[in-house]
């Protein structure tokens, strides 16, 4: 049981794999320094690497630096800590803890502070007969250059790690870990598998796909690929990928399939134009999170944006997503947005719960009577329907009749030139 406990603390703990690596610190020096004294300290010349003055002065550099990146390292750990437990959970602070490139990070830098301050014991400052450990100097330089590497590196992993979704599959990784050390047997599956169905080996959104790559492998088995998720989609493990229709599926390459639907960690926008409309509600959203302190004005910028995307893609083609062959056959097919998804996407929350709001709602009203306007007459269904809710959004969300009617009224900049006392004010619904 003592045994279990001392693993778990290990384990959980941030100091003993750098303790580790200070204990490897010591050994490459007394490996180096051996090799110094074996060939008389003359491997490495002097002019290569200075004398003694210069040595010292460089590893007494080298070794104060590291003492600053393992403190540097620290607190942006920390950072991460207080940051992911005000805005995720408090429970987080142990898996941070458990992060092992942090841990390798501080743990090679006080390696190599180990090194440069054994390293300064052997540099023997002689007029007569100076001393270099010129291997052991050689050495701490090496480590300096892949420290600096190792900090590139920690700096870029620790801000993926702030990501939402790394930080949510960071959880979930270790989770399944420990399932598949406390249940480790599966059940029989009972039932035959789908030949026609194609699942994923793991779990990700969908954010890219090889569209010539499925048409190649379907005319090369003379059937076709119905992708099941839409790109952004979110797909579990043995999920459903995609199904495939014709006589020869059984000569398909399967794992070809699967290399051509890239699941990601998170969704891009790469090949994803509702991810950036999805960003930018989200802001929207999160301005609108705290009643006490919402921020109706950044909800009026973030609808700017949205007034412009969906502008624009108003008088845009939006076909189905296929692909065809040289034939002009259709071999994949996949799940695609139309105009009225890209209009509810682009308004239905932010109308929701922005319509308390007198500058949001005037706001949202310019918004959709210019896409109204603008639009082409067979698109503006939707529209007519996002201006419907609205009025009966504003009848549920005000008494007074004079707020209701303030904020009934299009203003492009939310509470600006329209609020003046010349301004018509539409008829109450």
């Amino acid at each position: 049981m003592w045994l279990t406990k001392i693993y778990s603390n290990l384990r959980s703990g941030l100091w003993f794999i750098p303790l580790l690596y200070a204990v490897a610190g010591i050994v490459i020096n007394l490996v180096t320094t051996s090799l110094d004294s074996h060939f008389g300290f003359d491997v490495v010349s002097i002019h290569v690497i200075g004398g003694p003055d210069a040595a010292l002065a460089i590893l007494g550099a080298v070794a104060g630096s590291m003492v600053s990146l393992v403190a540097t390292v620290l607190s942006i750990t920390m950072v991460v800590v207080q940051l992911a437990m005000a805005q995720f959970s408090p429970r987080i602070v142990q898996t941070f803890l458990q992060d092992r490139p942090s841990q390798h990070a501080i743990g090679l830098f006080v390696a190599t502070f180990v090194q440069a301050m054994l390293t300064m014991r052997q540099v023997l400052v002689s007029e007569d007969a100076p001393v270099v450990p010129g291997i052991s100097v050689a050495t701490t330089f090496l480590m300096v250059v892949i420290n600096i590497v190792v900090l590139v590196v920690y700096i870029h992993h620790i801000g993926r790690e702030l990501r939402v979704s790394s930080l949510i599959e960071l959880v979930s990784e270790g989770t399944r870990d420990l399932m598949d050390e406390v249940y480790p047997h599966r059940l029989e599956h009972v039932g035959q598998d789908d030949p026609r169905l194609v699942t994923a080996h793991k779990s990700g959104v969908l954010s890219l796909v090889g569209r010539e790559h499925l048409v190649a492998l379907a005319v090369e088995a003379d059937c076709r690929i119905d992708v099941i998720p839409a790109v952004g989609e979110f797909v579990p493990a043995d999920g459903k990928l995609a199904r495939l229709s014709g006589s020869t599926v059984d000569q398909i390459d399967v794992d070809g399939i699967r290399d051509a639907l890239v699941l990601s960690l998170e969704r891009s926008q790469e090949e994803d134009v509702a991810y950036g409309l999805r960003m930018l509600v989200a802001m929207g959203l999160k301005a609108m999170a705290d009643r006490v302190h919402a921020d109706p004005t950044t909800v009026v910028q973030v609808l700017d944006r949205v007034q412009d995307v969906l502008r624009q893609l108003s008088r845009r083609e939006l076909r189905e997503d296929t692909s065809s062959d040289d034939d002009g056959t259709i071999r994949v097919v996949i799940p695609s947005m139309d105009w009225q998804a890209y209009v509810r996407l682009g308004f239905e929350e932010l109308r929701l719960f922005g319509s308390g709001s007198p500058q949001v709602a005037r706001r949202l009203r310019a918004a959709l009577e210019d896409l109204l306007d603008y639009a082409p007459s067979e698109r503006r269904g939707p529209l007519h329907e996002q201006l419907t809710q609205l009025d009966d959004t504003l009848t549920r969300a005000y008494s007074a009749e004079r707020d209701a009617d303030l904020a009934r009224r299009a203003d492009p900049q939310g509470i600006g030139i329209a609020a003046g006392a010349h301004q018509p004010v539409p008829p109450t619904p």
